[in-house]
C-alpha cells in the first residue's frame, strides 16, 4: 500500500557562466602565479611534488606543522598531501579504535598525534576565513571517524559516545519528566544528537543508521518525545523546545518540516530495522505528544511527509475501521491545501486511493457520506465561533473559515472535472 500519488514540479535549471574570451591574457596571468608560487617553495621548487610528498613520509606531524608556517604555497602543497591517499594513510590514523593497542601509553601517543595533526590542521588554513577552516577540517576528519567500518564497528562508536556523554541517563530525566521541565536538557540532548550524531552524513543510509541507534532502545511513546525533541520546533529566542506548538493553534511548513524529513528518513528502504507498521505508528504517537494535535497540524505534517507516508497512514485507518477519524482527516487535508496552496486534485486522488481500501462497496460510501457531513460539521463550528463575537485580534477564526469555504468549493470542483472526465471518455 505505498504506491505514491503523481504531482509535478516545476525546476529551474542552473545557470551557465559564459566562458572569458580573454584567453591569451588569462594565460598570461596564470604563468606569472605560477612563477611566483615557485619562488616561494624555496629549495623545495628544484622537487617535483612526487618527491615532495616522499620527503613529507620522513617527517613528524610537528614538523610539518612548522614548514606549513613558511609560505602560502607549502601550505597549500601541505593540503593537496593530506588529501591523497598516500597522506590520509600518514596523517588519519584509524588503529585508535584497535582493543589491542588500549594500553595507557599507546592512547597517549594517539592523542598527541592527533592534537599535532589538530594544530597541523590549524596552521594550514590560517589564512582561511573561519567558516571556511572549520568546513575543511570537517570534511578530512569526517572521512575518516567511521569510513569503512562494518556496521557491529559503527554500533560499538555509538555505545562508546553513549557511554562518554552519559546520553542514555540524560534521555531517560527528559522522557520521565513533564515537557518542557528540563529544559536546558532537552536542549543539551537536542543539540548533540543533531551536531555529533546525525547532521553531517552524506549518505541518508548513514543517518538512517544513527537515527536508529537513538531511537529503537526506546519504547514508542518515548521514541515520540525524543523524536519532538530533537527535531521539533524551537523557539526563535533561546532554541529550547517549544511543546504547545502543535496544540495551541495552526503552525507552518518550517516547525514540522525537520520532523516530517525524519520520518521519511525512517520510512526509507535504507532504515533496515523499520516496517511501515513501526513508522505509522511512530506518526500516530507523535501526533500526542505532548497532547493531542490540532488536526489541521497532522494533515500537514502527513503533506510534508509524502504520499507514501500519508497514503499509509489514511490506508491504515480505513482498514481499522476508523472512517469517521479518516474522514475528519480528509476535510483538513483540503484546509491545508487551499492554505498552503497545494493543488486540490492532490486531494481527490488521495481520497480516491483511500477509498479501493474499503473491501465493501457499504464501506466506501460510509466514508463518502462522512467526509461531506465532516465538512458541514467543521464549518457550522466555525461560523459559530465567529458569530459569538469572539474574535482574537488577528481574526484568525474568520480566516479560517473564509479558508475552509472555499477549500470546500475546489475539493468538490475537482471531484467535478474528474467525474466529467470519466463520463466523456
Amino acid at each position: 500500500m505505498t504506491s505514491t500519488v503523481s504531482t509535478s514540479y516545476t525546476l529551474i535549471p542552473n545557470q551557465k557562466y559564459r566562458r572569458s574570451n580573454r584567453r591569451s591574457r588569462r594565460f598570461c596571468k596564470i604563468l606569472d602565479i605560477d612563477s611566483q608560487s615557485l619562488s616561494t617553495l624555496g629549495d623545495f621548487k628544484a622537487l617535483p611534488v612526487e618527491i615532495f610528498q616522499m620527503v613529507l613520509e620522513h617527517l613528524s606531524v610537528k614538523d610539518i606543522s612548522m614548514l606549513s608556517m613558511v609560505s602560502k604555497t607549502i601550505s597549500n602543497r601541505l593540503i593537496n598531501y593530506i588529501s591523497t591517499p598516500s597522506g590520509n594513510r600518514r596523517l588519519l590514523q584509524q588503529d585508535f579504535h584497535n582493543l589491542e593497542l588500549s594500553g595507557k601509553r599507546q592512547g597517549s601517543c594517539i592523542l598527541e598525534h592527533y592534537r599535532a595533526l589538530g594544530l597541523l590542521l590549524k596552521r594550514c588554513t590560517l589564512l582561511l576565513p573561519t567558516k571556511d577552516r572549520l568546513k575543511y577540517i570537517h570534511n578530512i576528519l569526517s572521512e575518516m571517524l567511521t569510513a569503512g567500518w562494518d556496521e557491529l564497528e559503527c554500533h560499538r562508536v555509538f555505545n562508546f559516545l553513549c557511554e562518554l556523554s552519559n546520553l542514555p541517563r540524560k534521555m531517560q530525566t527528559v522522557v520521565s519528566s513533564k515537557p518542557g521541565s528540563a529544559r536546558k536538557l532537552e536542549l543539551r540532548i537536542r543539540l548533540y544528537c543533531r551536531s555529533v550524531l546525525l547532521n553531517h552524513w552524506i549518505h541518508r543510509s548513514d543517518s538512517a543508521f544513527w537515527l536508529t541507534r537513538i531511537l529503537k532502545p526506546w519504547p514508542m511513546v518515548n521514541q515520540a518525545r525524543l523524536l519532538y525533541i530533537i527535531f521539533g520546533p524551537v523557539s526563535s529566542l533561546d532554541g529550547h523546545v517549544v511543546w504547545q506548538k502543535m496544540i495551541e493553534g495552526p503552525t507552518d511548513e518550517t516547525s514540522l518540516k525537520g520532523l516530517a524529513d525524519a520520518i521519511k528518513l525512517l520510512y526509507d528502504t535504507e532504515a533496515k530495522e523499520w516496517t511501515a507498521d513501526d513508522v505509522i505508528s511512530l506518526v500516530d504517537e507523535l501526533s500526542v505528544v505532548p497532547r493531542e494535535w490540532l488536526m489541521e497540524n497532522n494533515a500537514r505534517l502527513l503533506i510534508l511527509s509524502g504520499n507514501n507516508i500519508c497514503f499509509t497512514f489514511m490506508a491504515s485507518k480505513a482498514v481499522n475501521g476508523r472512517a469517521v477519524e479518516l474522514a475528519r482527516l480528509m476535510v483538513f487535508l483540503a484546509l491545508v491545501c487551499e492554505k498552503d496552496l497545494y493543488c486540490m486534485d492532490w486531494t481527490v486522488k488521495m481520497m480516491q486511493k483511500v477509498c479501493k481500501v474499503f473491501s465493501t462497496p457499504g464501506e466506501k460510501n460510509n466514508f463518502l457520506q462522512s467526509v461531506e457531513n465532516a465538512f458541514a460539521h467543521l464549518i457550522m463550528d466555525m461560523l459559530q465561533s465567529v458569530m459569538s463575537g469572539d474574535r482574537d485580534e488577528d481574526d484568525s477564526s474568520f480566516f479560517n473559515l473564509f479558508h475552509l469555504v472555499n477549500a470546500q468549493a475546489n475539493f468538490h470542483k475537482e471531484i467535478l472535472y474528474l467525474t466529467l472526465r470519466s463520463t466523456s471518455t
